[in-house]
């Protein structure tokens, strides 16, 4: 029976406050990501503040399901690490408990984020995307906000430019005014100059209102009463001062979401499929109208019966009836006359075609968009859960708390996330992959590296153990490793020296004796290596012995003894016989070319460096046996 136990009310307690910080912060970075997008339609349009709060409102909203999963990958990846660091996730597992007990409470509060998830998607999300696409069409329709340049004509102002030579910012008067006021055409367009003047708008905010003082008015009049496009001559008005009235809506009008009527996102699960349901039976109707016309298009003509299809196909069997030999026949100008309609019916047809091409295309596009957005739901949810134990046992491997490599990491499986996410919707709106295999190729990717670290956080596998790494990566190249033997200040049995200096003398003689035997600088036999092989039991006997004979001289305290043992070389006794173990593992190596090739000339270079190192072994073990046979005598 599932009990709720202290430890997993102590991991929730962790967990909790780092996922309500988290959470915070990452709809912080998203709604400023997101902003960037919309910068332009806030600038400049004198929007208040009302109108801007709920703008965040609502992206703060469209953006929750999407700031969840890295809260969790995040807070889930600091509460373990912290729990590593200090030690005590290891005195969990002294008390017997496993790791995924461990895990246990908060994959419960996991489950219920990602059903939060799914609400937010299918309930609220819905309507804050109507609500933000609505004020974001208004926001791109309002005029922007007035601000007049100095010395350039501004035309912000419908139907009019004007230039303002200098401006007073604090009292907001104009001086130098010249204004283009444009009505029907270039014909009647009035030119207006002013020596000083300033501009108000009306309270309502319809209407501006130009007050000029000491200027002219140059119009060119349209005469009604003459025909054609004779004009009569250019009236000037002079003025000490004068009032205008222009045409300028800066009030902030919410626009009709009829328009928005297609918009995926901002429907439920049921408004999508009950919507696809409606998308699909329209175009079906239209893909019939299609066929039924291209039938009467193409079959139309009357049918002829049973008894000449038959004779005609027996002529056509018997050669008889020959189009090419027909054509071929007739005159220039008939065969003129049908190659240019067979062109004309052919590019009505292709063109019928585009045209109707066009037309479905929009349809597949909806559909497309709302199969999208259905499994889009299912998957951000699902990501919560995936990030989880993505986030959990990396944090246990690794077992650092705070914002340092959590952070980095939690950012680099995120970005990895986000490339294969937007890489597949783009690809599945495009119509270039199926819809749920671009909305799910994220999902299916991390799925594999979530079971993975899950495996390895189980078993206590040291995943980013740096040295591991290093090793096998100095093993694979085949670089060397010295010896670091120091002389021990507490020595509890002393080496023996006699048997020692034997060693050292057989180690000598054996390195001599496998060097003339074996020639090392040739090539290794192909075949032999990784068809054939067969173990060097010599080399194997030298590698030990000699590890034993240093084991025990590490003992010793003669200096020139630790020291000589530090020149032996560390042999590896198998590379230069096969790469691998195992005799199939060998096999393929061999087939694949360019592996077999890398490891061909691995082992030959093997080969070179444990020609080398018998020499130096040769070397060593003789001035080692000296020193022994003086530290006996003595």
């Amino acid at each position: 029976m599932f009990r709720i136990k202290k430890l997993d009310i102590f991991i929730a307690k962790q967990f909790g406050m780092l996922f309500v910080g988290t959470f915070f912060i990452c709809q912080f970075v998203l709604m400023m990501q997101f902003l960037w997008r919309y910068v332009d339609e806030l600038i400049g349009k004198g929007l208040s503040m009302e109108v801007l709060a709920q703008f965040f409102w609502y992206m703060s909203l469209m953006l929750v399901p999407q700031a969840l999963p890295l809260a969790i990958l995040l807070s889930s990846l600091i509460t373990f690490g912290n729990l590593g660091e200090s030690s005590e996730l290891t005195a969990i597992k002294a008390a017997g408990i496993s790791l995924m007990q461990a895990f246990r409470s908060l994959i419960a509060i996991t489950l219920v984020i990602s059903g939060v998830s799914f609400y937010f998607q299918n309930v609220v999300g819905p309507n804050a995307n109507m609500q933000f696409a609505q004020l974001l069409m208004s926001m791109k329709q309002k005029s922007p906000e007035l601000e007049i340049p100095e010395g350039v004509f501004y035309d912000g102002i419908p139907n009019c430019n004007l230039y303002v030579q200098k401006k007073n910012v604090e009292t907001g008067k104009l001086y130098g005014i010249m204004i283009y006021r444009m009505t029907n055409s270039f014909e009647d367009a009035a030119i207006i100059l002013a020596d000083s003047g300033m501009l108000q708008s009306t309270a309502e905010k319809k209407h501006l209102v130009l007050t000029l003082h000491s200027g002219e008015w140059f119009e060119n009049m349209k005469s009604s009463d003459v025909t054609g496009s004779a004009n009569v001559p250019y009236r000037r008005e002079t003025f000490t001062s004068k009032r205008i009235v222009l045409d300028f809506d800066n009030d902030f009008n919410l626009a009709d979401a009829s328009s928005l009527s297609n918009n995926a996102k901002a429907k439920s699960l049921s408004q999508i499929f009950h919507d696809m349901d409606s998308i699909r039976a329209d175009y079906d109707s239209i893909g019939r109208s299609f066929y039924c016309d291209a039938m009467m298009l193409q079959f139309g003509m009357k049918p002829i019966s049973r008894k000449d299809s038959l004779q005609a196909q027996k002529l056509v069997a018997e050669g008889k009836v020959d189009a090419a030999k027909s054509f071929e026949k007739l005159p220039a100008d008939k065969k003129l006359e049908i190659v240019n309609r067979a062109i004309s019916t052919v590019q009505n047809n292709v063109g019928d075609l585009e045209f109707k091409a066009m037309v479905t295309k929009d349809g597949d596009k909806l559909l497309r968009q709302h199969s999208i957005e259905a499994i889009n739901k299912f998957t951000l949810a699902l990501s919560c859960l995936i990030f989880f134990f993505i986030g959990a046992p990396l944090g246990a491997i690794i077992r650092k708390g705070g914002l340092g490599v959590p952070v980095i990491i939690s950012v680099l499986v995120f970005i990895v996330y986000y490339i294969f996410d937007n890489t597949g919707y783009r690809m599945a709106r495009g119509g270039m992959w199926a819809v749920w295999f671009g909305k799910s190729i994220a999902v299916a990717v991390l799925t594999p590296l979530a079971v993975f670290f899950t495996y390895k956080a189980n078993c206590d596998s040291v995943v980013f153990n740096v040295d591991a790494y290093r090793n096998l990566l100095m093993k694979i190249l085949g670089m060397r490793v010295k010896r670091s033997i120091s002389r021990k200040d507490v020595i509890i049995e002393d080496p023996d020296y006699r048997k020692d200096a034997d060693e050292a003398r057989w180690l000598a003689a054996e390195a001599k004796e496998y060097s003339m035997a074996h020639k090392l600088k040739t090539p290794p036999n192909f075949i032999n290596v990784f068809f054939k092989y067969q173990p060097d039991h010599a080399v194997e006997e030298i590698g030990e012995r000699m590890e034993m004979m240093i084991s025990d001289l590490s003992n010793s305290r003669d200096r020139m003894v630790i020291n000589l043992i530090n020149e032996y070389p560390m042999i590896m006794v198998k590379a230069h016989t096969r790469p691998f173990e195992r005799k199939w593992m060998n096999v393929v190596a061999a087939v694949i070319v360019p592996v077999g090739l890398f490891f061909y000339f691995r082992m030959w270079r093997f080969r070179l460096r444990l020609m080398r190192d018998l020499v130096q072994i040769e070397d060593v073990s003789g001035k080692l046996a000296n020193r022994l046979d003086e530290i006996n005598k003595n």
